[in-house]
């Protein structure tokens, strides 16, 4: 069995966060969907994706844009990175991350390997 996409997930989430800011229940979703209570569960834990034209009701209903359920998205690593991996890609959205990405490519190739030994003696040292 497969897991959810973690798109499908965050979407999920975010429709029960305005969901339930609105104080509405499950069956109230679901009515004004056209589906099952069990449905929108299904939609809300991700394991069941939601369609555009779905989604699009969801919106209206909510009185939320369309685009506020992806809100956040950015900041998600996507799946099948490992622990090292997420925590690169979670560097890289920061603004140093950006930063330093940008200066360290206008290096040449001898000196960006003088960086990296730096950085590594830097990391040999706090470690000690």
């Amino acid at each position: 069995m497969s897991h959810p996409h973690y798109i499908d997930v965050h979407v999920g989430k975010r429709l029960r966060e305005f969901r339930e800011a609105k104080r509405l229940s499950q069956t109230d979703m679901a009515s004004a969907l056209g589906v099952t209570f069990q449905q929108v569960q299904k939609y809300e834990s991700g394991h069941n994706r939601i369609s555009a034209s779905r989604l699009h009701a969801a919106a209206c209903f909510l009185k939320v844009p369309v685009s506020d359920f992806f809100e956040g998205l950015d900041d998600l690593a996507p799946e099948g990175l490992s622990e090292a991996e997420a925590s690169i890609w979670a560097f890289t959205r920061t603004s140093e991350g950006q930063t330093l990405s940008r200066y360290f490519s206008q290096l040449s190739a001898p000196m960006s390997r003088s960086v990296v030994s730096v950085v590594k003696a830097v990391l040999a040292e706090q470690k000690e």
